[in-house]
Order: C-alpha cells, then structure tokens, then sequence
C-alpha cells in the first residue's frame, strides 16, 4: 500500500470520526429560532405521531433543499448542489414518515400494558374516566403519552365517547381499536370489562411475542441483503481509492455504463425481493 492510499484511509477514517462529533453537536447546541420552528414537525412526529400539515412540510422542503445546495455547492461543486437539493424535499419528508412510524410502532406494542394497566384501574374501582387518567400514570413512552392525552380531554369535560374516538383515531392500529371497542361495547350492553381486557391484554403480548420471533427468524435474510447489496457499493469504492478515476473511466464507455447500470437495477431488485419475502406483517 502506497503513502497516498494510507493517507486516503486515514482521512476517511477522520472524516467519519468528524460525521459522529458533528451529529453530537448538533444535538446538543440550541438551533435558531427559525430552524428551530421549522425542525419541530420532526420532532412531533417522533413523539406525538402528528403527521406535518402542508405549511409545515413546504418549510421542511425548503430548508432541506436550502441545506444540501449549499453543503453539495461548496464541497462537490454546483451540479452536485443541485441534485442534492432536488432530492432533499422527499428525502425530509420520508424523514418525517419513518419517525411517525416509528412512534406508531412503540404505540402498538404499549397496547398490551395499556389494556392490563386500564383492568387493573377498573378493578380497583375506578370508572373508564378514572382508569384512563389512573392508567395513564403508569404506562411508559407512546402508550402513556396517548392516555394522558385522553386524560387531559375528559378532565375538560370531553364525553367518554368522544375520547375514546379520539384516542382511537390518533393510535391507528388494530391493538389499540379493540381496546377502544371493548370498553365502549361493555359501556353500552354490559359485561366483565376487567376480565375482557386482561384476556386482551394476554393475547396481545402472545401475538408481540411470536412476531418477535419472526423478526428473529428473517433477521439473517434480511442482513445478508444488505451485506450483498453493500458488497458491490464498497468494491468501487475502493478500486476509485486505489485507482483514481476509475468510476469515472467506466462511465465513459457505453458498454460499461450499461452494464453498471444493469447491475445497480438487478441489485435494488434483490433488495426489493429480500424486503418482501423477509417482511414479518405484525
């Protein structure tokens, strides 16, 4: 190995040392006023599972675009500035899906201890109303932040009914509607609500458990996907360290574009095909 190349490793291996600190500093230092507030539908997102209204994703779009065009303008050059500030709104706001998702999912798997949590209130004598505000109390992370969200509409006066819908409508999942049924289904023709709901609640942490398994089952599927995928990506990249403009010599002849090209559509449908058939639907 030359000088040059070790020093090419060195310096990339600082430049991912620098990527981390940044991203450390980032989180830490306080953002402007303005970024702040165009930054904070990423964050209810995350935390509340709003989806950004059509203000907030033109100013997310913006600010990405604004971003990358100047960060790809000053290290790569204007053209690379440009492609990188087209591609910034969709990338943001994907950004801004995966996190609701993400919440969505901590949701779903708080529905278990939210069911126990609300039959253990009822059977200490409180009614729906009470139990929502009791069980808030004790339910950790999305789960909880939702009951005291429906904590806080009764405690204004909201009809049980409507909390209960409302509470429905923002969790969006199958868990979480049967919960909210049952106890509107016991409030109107009667029945044992604590004992339904622990029977739920069972069934519930049974059904997380095996498609806990499953995820553990396809995880080495899914990691040799991305190992394959990666393969190729690395590769190049290191035959462009070893040789500079080597990538550049390949797309300049068509038959090796062509086929370079051909082999980065056949992998992405590999991957597509990986995801699909390693796909564990909860």
């Amino acid at each position: 190995m030359t000088r040059a190349q070790l020093l090419a490793a060195l310096g990339g291996m600082l430049a991912v040392a620098a990527a981390w600190e940044g991203l450390g500093a980032l989180e830490a230092m306080r953002l402007p006023a303005g970024a702040a507030r165009a930054l904070l539908p990423l964050r209810r997102a995350r935390r509340e599972g709003r989806e950004p209204t059509a203000p907030e994703r033109r100013r997310l779009a913006w600010l990405a675009s604004a971003t990358l065009l100047g960060a790809g303008w000053l290290l790569f050059g204007p053209v690379v500035g440009l492609l990188l500030a087209a591609g910034g709104p969709p990338a943001v706001l994907g950004l801004a899906r995966a996190r609701r998702r993400r919440y969505l999912a901590e949701l779903e798997q708080s529905a278990p201890a939210a069911a126990r949590a609300l039959a253990d209130a009822v059977a200490g004598g409180h009614s729906v109303r009470g139990a929502i505000a009791e069980a808030a109390r004790g339910v950790p992370g999305a789960g909880g932040a939702e009951l005291r969200a429906a904590a806080g509409e009764l405690a204004l006066g909201e009809p049980t009914e409507r909390a209960l819908e409302g509470l429905r409508s923002r969790a969006g999942s199958g868990p979480w509607e049967a919960t909210i049924a049952a106890i509107l289904l016991t409030r109107e023709s009667g029945g044992d609500l604590v004992r339904l709901l622990r029977g739920m609640a069972a069934a519930l942490e049974e059904s997380h458990r095996l498609e806990h398994d499953a995820r553990s089952a396809t995880a080495q599927a899914r990691f040799t996907g991305v190992v394959v995928f990666a393969l190729p990506v690395g590769a190049a990249l290191l035959a462009e360290l070893a040789s500079p403009g080597y990538l550049s010599s390949l797309a300049a002849s068509p038959l090796s574009a062509w086929l370079a090209g051909t082999a980065m559509m056949l992998q992405a449908l590999a991957m597509l095909a990986i995801h699909r058939l390693a796909r564990v639907r909860g």
